[in-house]
């Protein structure tokens, strides 16, 4: 049996008896988000991405001892069950190892080997395998008393080739043989990619390249992977078989003077040409494969997770502008609220378009009418037209506003959902996308919850991915990030609550059903009325939902209702009254908490330090937004066109998406610019994250301008 505490303490580097504690409050069936937030004293404080990679760990070991003791128990059902084999199974640390074991005891189809079998050469296979150094008779006068016309043993040479094709199968069915070829090819083998078509193409570079298997980046292997997939490619693993074949010759010849020699030299080489390398190939590719994948999702997630994060425009009425050429621009004006209080068509993009007088009065009178404070624009088809446009009219009426280009990825998925069609059933495709635009503005993560993560433009690769484990990580990023935020319940839609802790879509559903039924809820204990949420959904959730409404202020924090006694109790201590949290006049308590010493009051309260520093912090600020202190969105009121771009000139962008060469920079022209890894920082980075991460602002200087293949080379050098 593994010891899965020690493994996962070790890997992850926390205390075992805390590590225990924690596993047990995920086999409770307690929720990443609550046992990161409301848990700490258990934990030690350890974040949502440190637990859902514990998480991930203990399911795959808890699958690794499920798969051994099948194999375990599929071998002794076979009578062949050794203590070498037990002893094998239980120092397997991956699946593999275990599959390798396994191995020589499947049940296999007709194999050459097979066939052998069945001819009665098992024998002879084994007499060849001994390299006696000297036999009673010449080899060929031993096999010649295996001739069998029934069982079609008819030559000494047919008699002999089914012995090595035995062999040949035993030696690359060698559990550590496998083991042995594998880390040998890894270390020494070559990925080699070539033209496979007749025509340029985005792989033009891989049309004859070659790399370490060793060091080849992620990125690359999905690279070549894509351009293998789409037929432009031909990848290869090769390796100089010397090194294999010499690993098995030092492992496997026995006798240099044998008789024998000779044909266990030819089985050992047909084994490795035949069985061993093409299966090495494949698995590891596979694995290769499987690195990029999760170092693909990994980064996918992270910059999801910065998108989602963006702060949010806190009590704007913003005007979304879906751009787009023969169909015009959509509008829609959206008050602080996230309410839809107009819609609109205007048509300016298309030069010398006698409608653009038109476009200019519409804007300016929903501008006016609704006392627009920005201008959000989408960022694709018409985009720097529309800008352009928006520019020019603010500048031209003196318009108190100022505008801001919005990623539009994934609104159209929304905006053709069904999800958009019960939100809006009157309006087009089009307005529902110039709604999610301007809310995109005033909060990305509410209006993002809403879009498949897939579709929202920060992945690489990402359908060469195994598409389960994808929506897996982006959903639980989706889930940290909504959690920590926290939602308020009278307004939030049915998808911002089924991602918050305890609630699935079912009971999403019920909570906006009962509260279209009963009014707003006044109370956070109201919840429990909800049909499906009972006492665990209740205690999993409670703390993550806000009832700006209710008569009890701790409602509408983060303090979890299990802490209320405590929290009241905390006020007390320091007479403080529910008025003085409302009023924000808590400023001075923590500097309070931290004269009277947090381990006593702590214990005076009944709770661990991290419950009251998280406690102090809410009754500070209630109803606080962690997106507060991050940078606002880059607001601007000139535009610039690619044409315009010189080498040297000095921008300020917005970092769109971090990839694993580089990273994406809006810098107004529509086009994204490129900041290759090598043009990031002055000192040596391994990775684009270390430095930047989607959502930044930052200042570029332009390298180079290519129109034709509209491209921007941007560094951050010396800035």
């Amino acid at each position: 049996m593994l010891d899965l505490i020690a493994i996962l303490s070790e890997e992850l580097q926390i205390p075992a008896d805390r590590l225990e504690k924690t596993i047990a409050l995920i086999d409770e069936g307690n929720t990443i988000p609550f046992i990161a937030r409301y848990r700490k004293e258990v934990t030690g404080s350890l974040d949502d991405t440190v637990l859902r990679k514990l998480d991930d760990r203990l399911k795959y070991l808890r699958n690794l001892e499920t798969r051994k003791e099948e194999v375990r128990a599929a071998i002794e059902g076979q009578g062949k069950l050794t203590d070498e084999i037990v002893a094998a199974l239980e120092a397997a640390k991956i699946l593999t190892e275990v599959e390798d074991i396994y191995r020589p005891f499947k049940q296999k189809r007709k194999t050459r080997a097979s066939v052998a079998r069945e001819k009665g050469l098992e024998p002879l296979a084994q007499l060849l395998l001994s390299q006696k150094p000297t036999y009673e008779a010449p080899l060929e006068t031993i096999a010649a008393s295996y001739l069998d016309e029934e069982k079609g043993v008819a030559t000494v040479q047919e008699a002999l080739d089914g012995a090595c094709d035995i062999l040949a199968e035993d030696i690359s069915d060698h559990a550590d043989y496998r083991k042995a070829l594998r880390a040998l090819t890894f270390q020494h083998g070559i990925l080699i990619s070539k033209q496979a078509k007749e025509e340029s193409s985005v792989y033009d570079k891989y049309y004859d390249y070659k790399e370490a298997v060793r060091t080849i980046p992620q990125h690359r292997v999905l690279a070549l992977n894509r351009g293998e997939a789409e037929e432009f490619l031909k990848v290869t693993l090769e390796i100089d078989t010397a090194i294999p074949l010499n690993y098995l010759y030092g492992q496997i010849i026995a006798k240099q003077d044998s008789p024998a020699r000779v044909y266990v030299v030819r089985a050992m080489t047909d084994s490795y040409d035949r069985l061993i390398a093409p299966s090495i190939e494949r698995e590891i590719r596979t694995q290769l494969t499987d690195d990029a994948g999760e170092g693909a999702i990994k980064l996918f997630a992270e910059n999801l997770r910065h998108l989602l994060m963006q702060a949010p425009v806190h009590g704007k009425t913003v005007l979304g502008l879906d751009p787009g050429f023969r169909t015009g621009c959509k509008l829609a004006v959206v008050d602080k609220t996230g309410k839809v209080l107009d819609t609109a068509v205007i048509f300016m993009t298309i030069p010398n378009d006698s409608r653009a007088p038109k476009a200019k009065e519409i804007v300016c009178h929903l501008v006016n009418q609704y006392k627009v404070d920005l201008i959000a624009i989408g960022n694709g088809t018409a985009s720097r037209e529309s800008e352009a446009f928006i520019a020019a009219l603010i500048k031209e009426r003196a318009l108190p506003v100022q505008y801001a280009i919005v990623s539009e990825a994934g609104a159209s998925v929304y905006s053709a959902s069904e999800l958009g069609a019960d939100e809006f059933p009157d309006f087009d495709v089009t307005q529902r996308s110039a709604v999610s635009i301007a809310r995109r503005l005033q909060d990305p993560l509410a209006e993002l919850v809403k879009i498949d993560p897939k579709a929202i433009g920060v992945g690489q690769y990402q359908h060469d991915m195994k598409q389960n484990r994808l929506d897996e990580a982006l959903t639980g990023v989706v889930e940290d990030c909504v959690n920590s935020v926290g939602v308020d319940v009278n307004t939030a839609s049915h998808s911002l609550l089924s991602y918050i802790a305890g609630i699935n879509m079912t009971s999403a559903k019920n909570i906006v059903r009962y509260r279209e039924e009963n009014g707003e809820f006044t109370s956070r204990a109201q919840i429990l009325k909800v049909p499906r949420i009972g006492a665990k959904a209740y205690e999993q959730c409670a703390g993550f939902l806000r009832v700006s409404g209710s008569d009890e202020i701790l409602d509408h924090t983060g303090v979890h209702p299990e802490s209320y006694a405590a929290a009241h109790q905390l006020l007390a201590h320091f007479s403080y009254t529910e008025d003085d949290v409302r009023q924000n006049h808590l400023q001075t308590l923590r500097k309070q908490a931290e004269s009277a010493g947090l381990s006593k009051l702590a214990a005076e309260l009944g709770i661990g330090v991290p419950t009251l520093n998280d406690m102090i912090a809410e009754l500070e600020k209630p109803g606080r937004d962690v997106r507060d202190t991050l940078p606002p969105p880059a607001l601007r009121d000139d535009v610039m066109s690619m044409e315009d771009l010189k080498e040297g000139m000095e921008l300020t962008g917005t970092v769109r998406n971090v990839i694993d060469f580089g990273a994406f920079v809006d810098i107004g022209v529509h086009q994204d610019g490129l900041v290759h890894i090598s043009q990031i920082s002055d000192r040596y980075i391994k990775h684009p994250s270390e430095v930047l991460a989607v959502g930044d602002i930052v200042k570029v200087k332009v390298l180079s301008v290519d129109l034709a293949k509209k491209r921007i080379a941007l560094t951050m050098k010396g800035l």
